[in-house]
């Protein structure tokens, strides 16, 4: 499967080439929200006041890369929380309202596929669309049903993505349950905080894939690969398969992108993975530049895709550079809270 377009908004300012070209935003507390672009050349106001920010962020993402790519055969998202904020404004309506006349759009874009629904009537796509909604796996989901109905050859290009926004409510159920952390903490000193819990992210990152090369391809993903509650005996059996079913040696993978969160419960994930499988890699990581969300690996492959074309990452991506060579084979793992993992396979 070949990347053949892709854009990104999240809590740096990947929307143009802003994010390459000077120092990334440093972030203090546990929230990183997203720098959005102007819609109004792109979205109608009229529709742009209705819009929740998951839906914004998802059509604002999405539609510029169908305008471009107008001859899509459909569209396929994964989140985890998209939808989630104006799911829980209606719940709230119906007891404030006391189950009377309630405000319709908080219900139309109460769901998690109202993005990719948005997405189809804006451009009038009549072809496949579906959402994945795995939690930590959604996106590694989505890229699966992609590749499966390429390889059938029941299309030829798809609209890719994933979509993830803070939810105030989400938020603060996971801050009550541990997951991010209490202490007020700058992005630059995430990884040496050495405490609990992370910070909270959210993005939309697209792409458009085709089944075959041409001349037009940024990029393959080769193949994607998941697996959940794992101990290190099952993740290395796992890994190993998965290059193995693709015929490629553990030497052959330059570059690894990983997520690093700066949790000290479960980073030592990657570090065991560098360490046990990969020592001379050159690394990178991300969640210090956009927070921690169930679907950043879409932001991984984005990054990954950036490498592969040229691009040089700001330093606070770099974990540690092995080479200064060109990155050929890119492995992205990325795992949810330590029980949802998933690996995805990036080749120039």
């Amino acid at each position: 499967m070949f990347i053949k377009d892709l854009f990104c908004i999240s809590p740096q300012q990947t929307y143009d080439n802003t994010f390459f070209e000077s120092q990334p935003k440093i972030y203090f507390g546990n929230r990183y929200e997203a720098l959005e672009p102007a819609y109004g050349s792109l979205i109608p106001a009229s529709l742009l006041r209705r819009m929740g920010k998951a839906v914004r962020m998802g059509v604002g993402a999405g539609l510029p890369l169908i305008q471009r790519n107008p001859d899509l055969d459909g569209i396929i998202l994964g989140t985890a929380n998209g939808g989630l904020e104006d799911c829980l404004k209606f719940l709230n309506q119906i007891v404030d309202y006391d189950e009377g006349t309630l405000t319709p759009t908080n219900f139309v874009q109460s769901t998690p596929n109202a993005i990719a629904g948005n997405l189809a009537l804006m451009s009038k796509n009549t072809g496949y669309n579906t959402t994945h909604v795995n939690k930590g796996l959604a996106f590694e989901a989505a890229l699966l049903d992609a590749m499966l109905l390429l390889d059938e050859k029941k299309a030829k290009s798809l609209l890719l993505g994933s979509i993830e926004e803070i939810s105030d409510y989400n938020y603060n159920i996971d801050m009550l349950a541990g997951s991010f952390k209490k202490e007020e903490i700058s992005s630059e000193s995430l990884f040496e905080s050495d405490t609990p819990g992370t910070v909270c992210g959210e993005a939309a990152v697209m792409f458009v894939v085709e089944a075959e090369k041409s001349e037009n391809s940024l990029a393959e993903i080769i193949d994607v690969e998941q697996i959940s509650y794992a101990n290190e005996a099952r993740l290395e059996s796992k890994l190993s398969y998965f290059l193995a079913r693709n015929h490629i040696q553990f030497s052959e993978i330059d570059t690894l992108i990983l997520g690093f969160s700066g949790d000290n419960r479960n980073d030592y994930w990657y570090s065991w993975l560098i360490k046990e499988f990969f020592p001379e890699c050159s690394v990178y990581n991300y969640k210090n530049l956009t927070g921690d969300y169930p679907t950043a690996s879409a932001f991984a492959t984005w990054l990954g895709v950036q490498l592969l074309n040229g691009y040089q990452l700001p330093e606070k991506a770099v974990h540690s550079r092995k080479s200064d060579k060109k990155s050929e084979k890119i492995l992205v793992y990325n795992h949810h809270k330590g029980t949802q993992h998933g690996f995805i396979l990036l080749s120039k």
